[in-house]
């Protein structure tokens, strides 16, 4: 199985993509981990937010293949621990998918188009985060996963 974070917008903080960058070389040795930023809308003045939206699913839609399974990480989402989040992995990877995509959003969330496409939604918490940081979160969370599937000593409980 293949992860890949699917993501609007660059990350302007060369330090985060720093720690982005350490977690995904880490995540080298359990799966195939990938990052792909879809570049923010331009010239959006004119536009709404439910125009936006709509713009940046179909640029989302593009980046799907039909076999992908499409996770949205949505505040509407369900909340796990960090070891209820590797047993979710866990069942995709035995369910025996090719990817499973992970995607943040842009600044207003996501066209109902891409919510008919997701099979389901996660939270990271009740408050909110700048989407470069859940960028961080999002792929430290799948490193600690795979280090409690496979009983390493990272996670502590």
């Amino acid at each position: 199985m293949t992860i890949k974070l699917l993501a609007i917008g660059k990350t302007d903080s060369s330090q985060l993509q720093e720690l982005i960058e350490v977690y995904q070389k880490r995540l080298q040795h359990y799966i195939n981990f990938e990052t792909e930023l879809i570049p923010d809308l331009k010239k959006t003045k004119n536009l709404s937010e439910d125009q936006q939206k709509d713009k940046e699913g179909e640029l989302i839609l593009k980046r799907l293949a039909p076999t992908d399974v499409l996770i949205l990480f949505d505040e509407k989402g369900k909340q796990y621990t960090s070891v209820e989040f590797s047993t979710f992995l866990q069942k995709k990877m035995n369910s025996g998918i090719k990817q499973l995509v992970f995607l943040i959003g842009g600044p207003y969330g996501f066209s109902n188009e891409i919510y008919s496409k997701a099979t389901g939604k996660i939270s990271l918490s009740k408050m909110t985060f700048s989407h470069q940081m859940v960028r961080l979160f999002i792929t430290e969370q799948v490193y600690r996963a795979y280090t409690i599937l496979k009983n390493e000593p990272y996670h502590h409980q």
